[in-house]
């Protein structure tokens, strides 16, 4: 075993074909307990359904125009939401003794942790094709073209994946998967809804103003109305890009230190 394990590091993109393992099996999981994406499938349609029809008429005048800004603010939002459960199952894996088993196989350490973060991004996949599919049923239209519209979701996804790190982090640190997602909910709270999610920032007060100037969520969501809608959209999409680069260069080697510590 000592020789097989020291001489899995020297194997050409190793690492890379263990995580993929390892994403498969956290697809297989979710695959096989669809439950799990319970909140990425009924979340967006109940927050569609409740914004639009509560708070449309009151604030742009028309359902349609309101739907047409915040659908894709709010996708940023459930994405985002999404990437959380991601340190809630690998904490599980922890408590349940599974990455103990992990632990004893030759692959890189870091794989499993990033092969559970590659396999939970089809519920951002789903998310995103359940929003924009009940929307357009709604009566949302893109503004812009195909190409512009497949980038805006792909940068959301690739927001949604360096935040998953984060909660990654948080499920090496945390001992209970509920405080987890507790913690989750906490973090991930202000930074969504302290946002331009649900009316336009000079509306708000000054001092909400100067954070949704600093939200990196909000760079975001101003990215994906640009690239869905129409409008500009450089300076947000750099901002986007730039902090997503960001959380992902810091986050994903504390994970990465923090679970070989607890190996």
């Amino acid at each position: 075993m000592t020789t097989l394990t020291a001489a899995v590091p020297g194997r050409p993109f190793g690492l890379v074909r263990h995580s993929l393992v390892m994403a498969r099996r956290s697809l297989i999981k979710t695959m096989r307990t669809p439950e799990q994406l319970l909140d990425v499938t009924l979340q967006p349609i109940i927050f569609i359904v409740l914004f639009v029809y509560l708070l449309g008429g009151a604030i742009a005048g028309s359902r349609h125009d309101y739907l047409q800004f915040l659908l894709p603010a709010l996708l940023v939002q459930n994405v985002l939401f999404a990437s959380a459960p991601t340190g809630v199952s690998l904490n599980t894996d922890i408590k349940t003794g599974v990455f103990d088993r992990f632990r004893s196989l030759p692959i890189g350490r870091s794989a499993p942790l990033i092969g559970g973060v590659l396999g939970d991004m089809i519920r951002f996949v789903v998310s995103i094709v359940v929003m924009l599919g009940f929307g357009y049923a709604l009566g949302f239209r893109f503004g812009t073209n195909a190409l512009a519209v497949l980038a805006g979701c792909l940068l959301v996804m690739f927001m949604a994946f360096s935040f998953s790190w984060m909660f990654v982090l948080l499920g090496m640190l945390v001992r209970e998967p509920g405080a987890v997602q507790g913690l989750g909910f906490v973090i991930m709270f202000p930074l969504t809804f302290g946002t331009n999610v649900l009316v336009p920032t000079n509306t708000l007060p000054g001092w909400l103003q100067a954070w949704v100037k600093v939200n990196p969520v909000a760079d975001a969501m101003q990215a994906a109305r640009g690239l869905m809608v129409g409008g500009p959209v450089l300076d947000a999409v750099v901002k986007t890009l730039l902090w997503s680069v960001g959380i992902l260069a810091v986050f994903a080697p504390l994970a990465v230190r923090a679970y070989r510590r607890k190996a």
